[in-house]
């Protein structure tokens, strides 16, 4: 393959990732069309330039202002009332609602297809506007280890399962190496939803899904917790020191029956751009077998 069809790839690959083949709606928009200024043509006598400034009727054109920063950000088609009156248009609920929410209907959930049901028809995190499908679990609910990432990307977003992409298969042969598989542990992530273009999911989404994961990881009741990366660590465990700090530690989490163990360590998006560090991860992994075998 020449040097030029591997760079092709190689940003097409990029454009993928970064969400360039999310639907946000039925029908393109251009952004840009209304912020287009139409000039009469120049009157006779005047100066292009003067002309330019002058509207019908001889009156001084008004220059328009810059579109706003939040009109530029803004990537998603009007939604449906749009445009309507506030009372006829339905807002999303607050973030501090939205919690409430979720709080309430993880804690209705007796079972795990029950909170899985649940999920499909909650409306308080907005990911799942943008999202393919949801992205609830995998492995072995009964198993006794599980895992927990941060939030599905590209590859998990179109199958519906954690962990099956660059990351998941890495996630496997670490797994592997220890003697296990996916038969044996489940997995999980704290946001179900992928964020557009893989982007970090805010602190209103992790707090919005937060009571969802909190009772999944209460229902599956594993023996062991292991948080995949430091924003999993950081939510689950509620430490704010880095990854680097928490990795192979253990902590005690409280899944509400009871009081398990959990062990902080490397995400596996995190090992596949620092090789290096998969020698530390190796270390948590041994760390696992151990508490296991114990």
């Amino acid at each position: 393959m020449s040097l030029e069809s591997r760079n092709a790839r190689e940003l097409i690959a990029f454009y993928l990732d970064a969400g360039v083949n999310a639907l946000l709606g039925e029908e393109p928009i251009d952004r840009f069309a209304d912020e287009v200024q139409v000039f009469p043509p120049p009157a006779t006598g005047r100066s292009g330039s003067e002309a330019a400034r002058v509207g019908a009727n001889n009156e001084e054109a008004r220059p328009r202002p810059d579109p706003s920063p939040d009109r530029l950000r803004r990537s998603d088609p009007p939604l449906s009332g749009e445009g309507k009156s506030s009372a006829q248009a339905a807002a999303p609920p607050s973030p501090e609602a939205a919690v409430m929410a979720a709080r309430a209907a993880a804690k209705s959930a007796a079972s795990l297809e029950a909170l899985r049901a649940l999920l499909d028809t909650f409306e308080g995190c907005m990911l799942r506007a943008t999202a393919t499908q949801l992205v609830f679990a995998d492995g072995n609910p009964k198993g006794r280890v599980m895992f927990v990432g941060e939030a599905p990307g590209r590859d998990e977003d179109i199958a519906g399962i954690p962990f099956v992409g660059r990351s998941g298969k890495l996630l496997d042969l670490m797994m592997q190496a220890v003697g296990l598989d996916r038969t044996h542990v489940y997995i999980a992530n704290i946001v179900p939803w992928r964020p557009p273009g893989n982007r970090t999911p805010t602190p209103q989404e992790s707090a919005i899904c937060l009571p969802f994961i909190h009772r999944q990881i209460e229902l599956a009741d594993p023996d062991i917790l292991v948080c995949l990366g430091q924003p999993s660590t950081q939510t689950l465990l509620g430490t704010r020191e880095g990854i680097t700090r928490t990795r192979g530690r253990w902590f005690k989490f409280d899944t509400g029956s009871r009081e398990i163990r959990a062990l902080a360590t490397y995400h596996p998006a995190f090992l596949l751009r620092s090789p290096l560090q998969k020698r530390l991860a190796w270390r948590d992994f041994l760390a696992l077998k151990k508490a296991l075998a114990g």
